[in-house]
């Protein structure tokens, strides 16, 4: 397969000069956008990714350095050739002493501003397309120096068994960056399982994670093989480690030293061949102090650790993530809005992202349900932030979200038996189906298949 043609962001505020380069660009093999101002072109930049930048250096409004100054801001490994009637050698040392890859004077030399634009392209960190190699990371879109040391530890990592420990502010992207280390892995035709240490009550995460015998407890009518046992021969992740209950954190540390596991109820115990990914938002050195977590699981876990940047660390990815989810949606939901507005992007790159990649998600989402146009408008974008920062706090929605889990977890445990379930849960039959039709669920799915 023949490899994508490069692309190439052209600026100058003469239309006429503005033809003439981006038809000789074209004729050598490359896609060209267009900009009569730079202004215009920090919004075009929004939308497209390019792998060079050529601007003329006087122009109405902002000018190409300053220009250059806000594209390397951003996109700091995103070559700029500046070009320009009012060149002089200091003007040039200037330039690349802040980073220019090239400054060419005009009148121009045809041969030499593609020879130019040839080197930079090749010697620019980012190509046209993902190679196959890079599969294992395709879920995290990126163009971040930060984001990249993590992926690039990550990668080494992810060729042993080592344990890693994922430190990341809430909806940062810990579990795909998980997925990605297993992907990497000789584990990756294994199983990944996953689960939220903070989202259920202890009794139901024991189950959960080591499983339990028939019988071991009242509701549990049949064995439950656990994630443990499920995740042999892959890799587990244990979410929101830090709120692990400390009653089961031996068990767990046994599991971990001895790949062993018991399920609740049983006196056998079964061997366990997991690689073990966790990760918290929390300081685990202030949860050692407050005796919250022990010691040993802490260094058990935290072979290897990795820190995901905040998405306001990652500002040159909000772009970037903005139109892949706006691509994502209108494809599913089969909307029209194909573009944000120069004005709404800057919204989005410059808003303080409390809820990170996540609460970007949530705000693209609402913007893209209630366009009518083809551009996403500015004012709809301040609107879903509004809303979303409400949303983040909404009591309510955690409540639903809790009540969800727990009512999935507790008809697998039971396998869909209502009244073992709603004595477990300590509710009558009436109400426990109440809640049950509240989450539209259907108990009957839970029940385990005949042989």
């Amino acid at each position: 397969m023949s490899e994508s043609p490069s692309e190439i962001f052209l600026v100058d505020d003469d239309p006429d000069l503005l033809q003439l380069i981006s038809m000789r660009l074209r004729a050598a093999g490359y896609v060209v956008h267009t900009a009569e101002s730079a202004e215009q072109a920090l919004g075009l930049l929004a939308v497209y990714r390019p792998q060079l930048v050529i601007t003329d250096l006087r122009m109405a409004g902002m000018d190409g350095m300053k220009l250059f100054d806000r594209i390397h801001a951003t996109q700091p490994t995103l070559p700029v050739i500046i070009l320009t009637a009012h060149g002089s050698i200091p003007d040039a040392v200037d330039a690349t002493r802040r980073g220019v890859f090239g400054f060419l004077t005009k009148p121009y030399d045809p041969e030499q501003l593609l020879a130019q634009v040839e080197q930079a392209i090749r010697l620019s960190a980012r190509s046209p397309e993902s190679k196959p190699s890079d599969e294992w990371r395709a879920a995290i879109i990126t163009r971040s120096h930060t984001m990249e040391e993590v992926l690039r530890q990550a990668q080494l990592v992810a060729s042993s068994d080592a344990s890693v420990l994922i430190n990341g502010d809430s909806g940062t992207g810990k579990e795909l960056l998980a997925m990605a280390i297993h992907r990497a892995s000789p584990r990756a035709r294994g199983p990944f399982q996953a689960i939220n240490c903070a989202a259920m009550p202890e009794h139901l995460l024991e189950s959960e994670l080591f499983g339990h015998a028939k019988g071991a407890f009242s509701g549990a009518v049949n064995a439950h093989k656990g994630l443990f046992q499920s995740a042999i021969g892959g890799t587990l992740f244990l979410d929101e480690i830090g709120d692990m209950p400390l009653a089961l954190q031996p068990k767990l540390l046994r599991a971990l030293q001895e790949r062993v596991v018991r399920p609740v109820g049983s006196t056998e115990t079964i061997p366990v061949d997991v690689r073990i990914i966790s990760a918290t938002h929390h300081d685990l050195d202030a949860r050692m102090e407050e005796g919250a977590l022990r010691q040993d699981l802490y260094y058990r876990l935290n072979v290897v650790s990795l820190r995901l940047p905040s998405l306001i660390e990652r500002r040159e990815d909000i772009p970037l993530l903005a139109n892949h989810f706006l691509q994502m949606l209108v494809a599913r939901d089969k909307k029209s809005a194909r573009a944000f507005a120069p004005d709404a992007m800057e919204t989005l790159v410059n808003a303080p992202w409390p809820g990170n990649v996540r609460q970007l998600m949530n705000v693209v989402e609402q913007t893209v349900a209630l366009s009518t146009t083809d551009i996403i408008p500015q004012t709809l974008v301040q609107q879903a932030l509004r809303d979303d920062a409400q949303r983040l706090v909404s009591l309510d929605e955690a409540r639903r979200s809790f009540e969800y889990d727990y009512l999935v977890r507790i008809l697998k445990t039971t396998g869909g038996n209502v009244t073992q379930a709603a004595r477990l849960a300590q509710r009558n039959r009436t109400e426990f189906y109440k809640l049950l039709q509240r989450h539209h669920l259907t108990p009957a799915l839970f029940k385990p298949e005949k042989t």
